[in-house]
């Protein structure tokens, strides 16, 4: 494999496929610091398609650790002024952005909890400039990986550590359906075409209700509203819509569902990587729809804050579903990055729904909060009933893959 070359077209994949640059438009990149060797090469594949300006903001959590230990928790946490200049400038002249991600799952460990959620906190602060624009302004974005020597050294420690990064590039490239001959833009069409017949088929049930349940104690009901859409087809577009893919790689098709209406107790079947600190066997329980216990050994204070952000970070804003057997469940590995890790398994996030839009009905609601946080929950033996406004049950899920 000439990696040189696929590295290359991973980049005119996220460009094209993921952002769908256009001409003349400016394109916001957040990267991780240990990335800087992919983002000239993406920043090329954004001129090629036209882009007018490609502008990079590097994120550096090395150095936010070391703050974090010596600044105070609200220094710490601040959005300064020129971080919302920064990029809200550009978002105003019609930028569209992404978020080029690196993991460092071990970088944390040995920070206080209180410390690390300080630094999440703002790293999202900053984030939600550009989730407000995506919002209010309509413009594409993106969600997407680098792969780094951290990241390598810490998930493929079964092979020899010169090699690692190699290869991680190779299960990267695989997961985003990306090989030496195919053409991305047909293939990821296809991709789409092909969740898009799946989600019409669940729309078309009429669901209010999904109940999931599993070996692990999971036991939980999600309420769905009549425009609680699975199928992007059904979903309200603005009319300057540009089409483009959020997440590379992505398995999954999703929802907004009721505010209010989530009863019972759900537990993660992956970890949760918040403030780079791993978060293992945890839970929640729900009432009326908001978190009202956090089921925790360790990580819990870190969760409790998170259920705390704002008043409605404890709620749901989004149910996703995917297959257990997807590919990148299939492949073995765990991930430690809430992107591909969530594309492994079918998915719930605390807080800001999916829809840009409330329910025209207005006895339902979308939640809204300044977090969108996906936590892992399938497993291989997950049952998921769906229950239309008549009462009639559909199995959707069974032995953790689509029953549909």
């Amino acid at each position: 494999m000439d990696m040189e070359k696929m590295i290359r077209k991973y980049a005119y994949t996220l460009a094209r496929v993921g952002l769908n640059v256009q001409k003349g438009q400016p394109v916001l990149v957040e990267a991780c610091v240990e990335g800087a060797y992919f983002t000239p090469v993406f920043a090329e594949e954004c001129y090629k398609l036209g882009a007018s300006n490609v502008i990079i903001h590097y994120l550096d959590e090395a150095n936010m650790k070391v703050a974090a230990k010596y600044r105070s928790d609200e220094d710490v946490r601040r959005l300064e002024d020129w971080e919302v200049l920064q990029n809200s400038t550009y978002l105003d002249q019609g930028a569209c952005f992404v978020r080029l991600e690196g993991v460092n799952p071990a970088l944390m460990e040995d920070l206080p909890e209180e410390q690390a959620n300080a630094v999440f906190a703002h790293i999202d602060a900053v984030r939600n400039v550009m989730r407000k624009a995506s919002r209010e302004k309509h413009c594409q974005w993106l969600i997407a990986m680098i792969p780094t020597k951290e990241w390598a050294d810490y998930i493929l420690k079964h092979i020899p550590e010169e090699e690692r990064l190699e290869e991680l590039w190779k299960v990267l490239l695989k997961l985003c359906n990306i090989d030496e001959t195919n053409d991305v833009v047909e293939t990821w069409e296809e991709k789409k075409r092909m969740k898009q017949v799946r989600g019409e088929k669940i729309d078309a049930l009429h669901l209010v209700s999904l109940h999931y349940t599993a070996s692990n104690g999971t036991d939980l009901t999600v309420r769905l509203t009549p425009e609680s859409y699975f199928s992007m087809g059904r979903r309200k577009l603005p009319e300057n819509f540009v089409p483009f893919s959020p997440n590379i790689p992505t398995e999954e098709i999703c929802t907004t569902p009721e505010k209010f209406g989530t009863e019972g107790v759900v537990y993660a079947s992956r970890p949760l990587v918040l403030g780079g600190k791993a978060i293992e066997n945890f839970g929640f329980r729900f009432e009326k729809g908001k978190v009202v216990e956090v089921l925790a050994q360790e990580g819990k204070e870190m969760l409790e804050a998170l259920v705390k952000m704002d008043e409605n970070a404890g709620y749901l804003g989004e149910a996703a579903l995917v297959e257990y057997h997807s590919p990148i469940s299939m492949s073995g590995l765990v991930y430690y990055t809430t992107l591909i890790d969530e594309n492994a398994s079918c998915h719930l996030a605390l807080g800001r729904g999916l829809s840009r839009q409330q329910p025209s009905d207005p006895k339902y609601t979308f939640n809204d909060s300044t977090i969108h946080i996906d936590f892992m929950i399938g497993t291989e033996d997950m049952h998921i009933v769906g229950t239309d406004a008549e009462g009639k049950e559909t199995v959707i899920f069974d032995h953790g893959d689509f029953a549909i």
